[in-house]
């Protein structure tokens, strides 16, 4: 087996008395599609936030291709391949889909002396359009984002994370407010890129479909612990799992 792309060990994160992350260790290899998942409170973001550098945990490490990547800023994370997206829509919504999209790439590689001397799309506009493309938002490449359905926002705020040719992707939530035929479509278009690429994908999500179809390996979280790990069909007969998350 390949060496993890991510590793996560004994990863550790205290709020006054309160533990919301006990310990947790995994691996994640190049091209697998990990679910994170578990009841509200579980510490599934505290660790995502861990992992992404916005908090710095009180014990343990995290690993990306083997460097030892703890406390570093989440800037710093995007400039080694790690890419993410979050609960809250990231887009700007008086700008185009087109302009979200040069703007994301731009903010991942474009640099200063390219922003004030190069073109206004920093080069950038053949990529974006290969994005446009692959997430079929081509019919609303000059719409404002505001104007756009949640679940197209979903898809852009995608879009935007992907520029950057990440190598691991983190997504908080893919799933969340999207109605059923968005949510086919955002699936199948995950699918296709992880396919594509052999883009690596941590994915927090709450929504049981889309968790067991699109996941090759899931972690349930539970009072800041792991207390199961396994394919889909073992976690969805799993009576602790049963027990703790999926309400019996």
């Amino acid at each position: 087996m390949r060496p993890p792309i991510l590793s996560v060990s004994n990863i550790e994160k205290s709020f006054g008395g309160i533990k919301a992350v006990r310990g947790v260790s995994f691996d994640v290899h190049k091209g697998e599609i990990l679910g994170l998942i578990g009841p509200n409170g579980s510490g599934k973001s505290t660790l995502f936030n861990c992992i992404l550098g916005q908090l710095v945990p009180d014990a343990g490490h995290v690993r990306v291709n083997g460097r030892n990547v703890s406390g570093m800023r989440p800037s710093e994370l995007n400039r080694l391949g790690v890419g993410r997206t979050f609960q809250q829509l990231s887009v700007f919504p008086q700008m185009s889909v087109f302009d979200n999209i040069i703007l994301a790439g731009q903010e991942h590689r474009g640099t200063m002396l390219l922003r004030l001397f190069g073109p206004a799309d920093a080069g950038l506009a053949p990529e974006a359009e290969r994005m446009i493309s692959f997430f079929r938002l081509t019919h609303l490449r000059d719409t404002v984002a505001g104007s756009l359905s949640y679940g197209q926002q979903k898809l852009l705020d995608a879009a935007m994370a992907f520029m950057a040719g990440p190598a691991l992707v983190l997504l908080d939530e893919p799933a969340g407010g999207v109605n059923l035929t968005m949510l086919a479509h955002l699936k199948e278009r995950l699918i296709a890129y992880n396919a594509e690429h052999d883009t690596t994908f941590v994915v927090i999500e709450h929504t049981m479909e889309f968790v067991m179809s699109l996941y090759t390996r899931i972690i349930v979280l539970a009072e800041g612990a792991i207390i199961a790990e396994g394919t889909p069909d073992e976690i969805r007969s799993n009576q602790t799992v049963i027990d703790a998350y999926l309400g019996g």
